[in-house]
């Protein structure tokens, strides 16, 4: 008799999930005969309101499970990992995720690392507690100000730390932590001490940085697929000089060039649409599944989501330049009518121009009954428990027709795909 979601949840946390967790050399971590999803994902069906996807969504929770490209592991399981270390892509493997991204930028000495910005260490590592390379930050640890009669902050704690402060060899001394920072804090510990209550620091002992070439040989260990972003330099470029943007870009294909890696398997992407530009003329074969991210809502003050005459360039010309892979926020693509989910404009002008379809980010807010935050911005009206971000990923696959999506928890997105029946 097939089991309930209630029993399943109960067998999947028995599992004890990641105490089982060994090396890539001892085990093939993410093989489809060890995908390990854990009770989340039936957590969330159970959240579901009653319906005919929560039907057919209960009716897979015993499997079977497999990695599939539908599930993008973003900065590998990044809401309880900490983010582009390791840990995080091997869990984001062990999830099912066939697909990982590693974000990149460079060090003082111009090698590449696995950031999410040139300038985070002060909130993604522990850079401030280790004094030696503190001490080579940009903006050193500046603690709040309050004001002594009213106790009101005068001025919040700050720090800059980029990996253009420090050398390859003083990055990999440092060590992973929760993406958080303390406006408030008086103290470094303070500072940097501020993980959400949504997240946790359970996993976070040791928090393995990486360079962007030993990413490629541990997702190719993994079996997984990879997609690479190139992060937009913080420091003036050319950067000392003579290292160019041009010179930035090419290097980063060339870390797949020198593993022997098949440009099928790597999904470059930026934000900036020069380099995306430059990979399709300067290198068709691994430009030819380049990324356009779509992130004109923050860097266009004309754009409006509501008004296509304000999307410079247009879908069409973005075809027209032969980019074929559009990549926007969620909220982007969804909107409400009569309280339902459906896609938005913005969505079906992108298919109609002939573009594919990738978005972020899923598992990325807090409790969807406070609303969801940025991602779900327009849809906020629809969703009220966390069970609806599986109603938005639904309309996301099957009526936007969306080729995969990142999540900072890759279980919920491969439990969704391997019950659909997406690749």
């Amino acid at each position: 008799m097939r089991k309930t979601i209630m029993s399943t949840i109960t067998i999947f946390a028995a599992l004890c999930y990641f105490a089982s967790f060994v090396s890539a050399d001892e085990k093939k971590m993410g093989n489809n005969d060890t995908i390990q999803l854990g009770p989340r994902p039936f957590y969330l069906v159970n959240d579901m309101d009653e319906g005919t996807l929560k039907k057919a969504l209960g009716e897979c929770v015993d499997g079977p499970f497999y990695r599939t490209d539908f599930s993008i592991g973003h900065r590998g399981a990044a809401m309880q990992f900490p983010e582009h270390t390791k840990e995080s892509y091997e869990a984001a493997a062990m999830m099912g995720a066939g697909i990982c991204e590693c974000d990149v930028t460079f060090t003082k000495d111009r090698e590449l690392v696995c950031r999410h910005s040139q300038c985070d260490l002060h909130t993604t590592t522990n850079i401030l507690a280790i004094p030696e390379l503190a001490a080579k930050c940009s903006e050193p640890f500046t603690p709040a100000e309050f004001d002594p009669n009213t106790g009101e902050m005068i001025k919040p704690a700050s720090a800059k730390c980029c990996t253009s402060d420090i050398t390859l060899e003083e990055f990999k001394m440092l060590k992973g932590k929760m993406d958080a920072s303390n406006s408030k804090a008086k103290t470094v510990e303070e500072y940097i001490n501020a993980t959400p209550s949504w997240r946790t620091d359970l996993y976070t002992a040791k928090g393995t940085l990486m360079t962007h070439a030993e990413s490629i040989e541990l997702f190719k260990s993994l079996g997984m697929k990879m997609t690479p972003e190139l992060k937009s330099p913080s420091v003036s470029m050319p950067f000392d000089g003579d290292y160019t943007q041009a010179q930035y870009a090419q290097q980063m294909l060339n870390d797949y060039k020198k593993a022997g890696v098949d440009p099928q398997n790597v999904f470059p992407q930026s934000f900036n649409l020069d380099d995306v530009i430059y990979w399709l003329k300067s290198d068709p074969q691994f430009g030819k599944q380049a990324v356009y991210l779509d992130g004109r809502d923050e860097e266009d003050k004309n754009f409006d989501i509501t008004k296509p005459e304000t999307w410079s360039p247009s879908m069409e010309e973005l075809f027209a330049k032969n980019v074929r892979i559009i990549a926007p926020p969620m909220w982007m693509l969804l909107t409400v009518d009569n309280g339902k989910i459906v896609p938005s404009e913005y969505a079906r002008r992108a298919k109609a121009a002939g573009l594919d379809i990738i978005t972020w980010t899923l598992e990325r807010s807090g409790l969807l009954k406070n609303g969801g935050g940025w991602y779900y911005q327009t849809i906020k009206d629809a969703t009220n428990n966390d069970g609806d971000m599986l109603t938005a990923l639904d309309v996301l696959a099957q009526e936007v027709g969306i080729l995969g999506i990142f999540s900072d928890w890759p279980a919920t997105v491969t439990f969704y795909a391997n019950c659909k029946g997406l690749k």
